[in-house]
């Protein structure tokens, strides 16, 4: 069956958003209402840090109901979180023989008319993208760019060069994709980067050589002459970019990083004082306010797009080095990416509250590795909350042994996923991968839900950290809801509780 094609024009089409308030959903939503399309969306009642996006645009979220489906509406675009089986409005649209798209088919279906870029990987694709987004902001080039978390620097999920996006032959359209269920296939990209490739995903990509199978099918999708931007200092990406040149010759391989040649060699600088510096060859030494040498690497895997997409539009990237440094220094993270919450006076000590998305063991120790760097006078103490049962199964062992930077771990029960049928045969707990973490880690402990924790919380801060003259930092890290545990704590200091 042919994909399903988005018009030429959205100028006045009426489009539903089925499952709106999810990060990319909204970021499309907003690319869409730029323009010109006329915008309703459905979702659950809980309220998202989303909801303020689209109210912005004034975008009512409206309950799922068949009467969603409007004699008005023309296109429907659903979250794969929803089924077609199940979902009232999405049964009411395919009962007016309405078209439907899932999400990843309407980032398709752009991509296959404009100059389409997508940033790739296990690790790393949205704050790429975030950097993307917030470089092109400094420099002359009609662009958009699509992440799948609300970045500080775009104030949305959204960024677009122009006022009104022309949608000539020359724009450039850059997204975040996803490798789930091979999302990204729908995808026709100029461009490739490439952040990360490991095993993830058990519950569809059993072994590492499935989820590097499906890499390499996503790559090997470009044009001729098509280009790959592949972090150097990733096995996984080494890999996949070695089997895919070699099923495709013609595609210009170009990579990054430390173990790199080339104009996107790496040489880690020094970080002191909320930042952190690096050179890069292409561009001289820049400066990165946000922790980690992974981020790091984002940043040069940004630059690099940033500067073919220069040499596409016929423009010299060595004139727009201070832009591109300007566009690095401006970022400051986004929703979820090591996410300053607020900062907690317990008594006298100073608690810095983060957030973190990072649910894999790579981007458990390179996130706390940065922050043990970023701050070596503090305590660090972390919340963390596993998400899928299959991730935790396949990879427990590597879970548990994440949290050496760490001085404290907590962990709860696993945040189940609806696409796992488990029927309540877990093929693991939380409390067991709280053993395997207790048995590495002394510091350790274990409370069933998150908000339990927040007693044993508020007697730790009490007290000024021994060995640490600055305070403490205390991080949610997961993909699941234990960020609630953080908001407590800074909700609670609001109010005048004592923590």
């Amino acid at each position: 069956m042919p994909a399903i094609a988005l018009p030429e024009s959205l100028a006045g089409v009426n489009i539903h958003f089925v499952g709106i308030k999810g990060t990319g959903m909204t970021a499309l939503a907003e690319l869409f209402y730029s323009r010109g399309a006329i915008i309703t969306g459905s979702d659950v009642a809980e309220r998202f840090y989303t909801d303020a996006i689209l109210e912005k645009y004034s975008i009512c979220v409206l309950p799922f109901s068949e009467s969603n489906i409007t004699a008005n509406i023309q296109y429907v675009i659903y979250s794969a979180a929803y089924s077609k089986e199940t979902n009232p409005d999405l049964i009411a649209a395919q009962n007016r023989r309405l078209p439907c798209l899932l999400y990843a088919e309407a980032l398709g279906s752009l991509s296959r008319r404009e100059y389409g870029c997508a940033v790739a990987g296990v690790h790393g694709k949205t704050s790429t993208t975030g950097l993307v987004g917030t470089i092109v902001q400094e420099l002359d080039l009609d662009a958009q760019v699509l992440a799948g978390s609300s970045i500080t620097s775009f104030g949305g999920s959204c960024v677009l060069t122009t006022p009104q996006f022309s949608a000539s032959t020359n724009s450039i359209f850059v997204a975040e994709t996803c490798e789930y269920r091979r999302h990204f296939c729908a995808f026709s990209p100029q461009i490739v980067v490439l952040t990360s490739v490991e095993s993830d995903h058990q519950d569809y990509y059993p072994t590492y050589e499935s989820i590097r199978s499906a890499f390499v099918e996503f790559i090997c999708l470009l044009p001729e002459h098509g280009r790959l931007i592949y972090c150097a200092d990733d096995a996984g990406c080494r890999e996949t970019a070695d089997r895919a040149g070699a099923q495709r010759p013609d595609i210009e391989l170009l990579p990054y990083g430390e173990t790199a040649e080339g104009d996107y060699r790496l040489v880690f600088g020094t970080s002191a004082d909320g930042t952190q510096t690096f050179t890069l060859s292409a561009l001289g030494e820049c400066v990165l306010r946000v922790p980690g040498k992974h981020m790091v690497r984002n940043a040069c895997a940004a630059a690099a797009l940033v500067c073919e997409l220069l040499k596409s539009s016929g423009k010299a990237p060595a004139r727009s080095i201070t832009a591109i440094r300007r566009g690095i220094l401006r970022f400051s993270g986004g929703k979820r990416r090591t996410e300053i919450v607020g900062t907690v006076n317990s008594n006298g000590t100073s608690v810095i509250v983060i957030d973190d998305y990072a649910h894999h063991p790579t981007a458990i120790r390179t996130t706390l590795a940065g922050l043990r760097e970023f701050y070596p006078d503090r305590k660090l103490v972390v919340d963390f909350m596993s998400h899928t049962y299959t991730r935790t199964a396949a990879l427990l062992d590597a879970f548990a042994g994440s949290f050496s930077d760490a001085d404290i771990v907590i962990t709860h029960k696993i945040y189940g996923s609806a696409r796992e049928c488990t029927d309540g045969n877990v093929p693991v707990t939380g409390k067991a991968l709280f053993e395997k973490i207790q048995a590495l880690h002394e510091h350790a402990y274990y409370f069933e839900e998150p908000l339990d924790a927040l007693d044993f919380l508020t007697a730790t801060f009490s007290s000024p950290p021994e060995g640490y003259r600055s305070g403490y930092v205390f991080v949610t890290m997961g993909a699941g809801d234990n960020w609630k545990l953080g908001e407590a704590l800074c909700s609670a200091a609001a109010e005048g509780v004592r923590v």
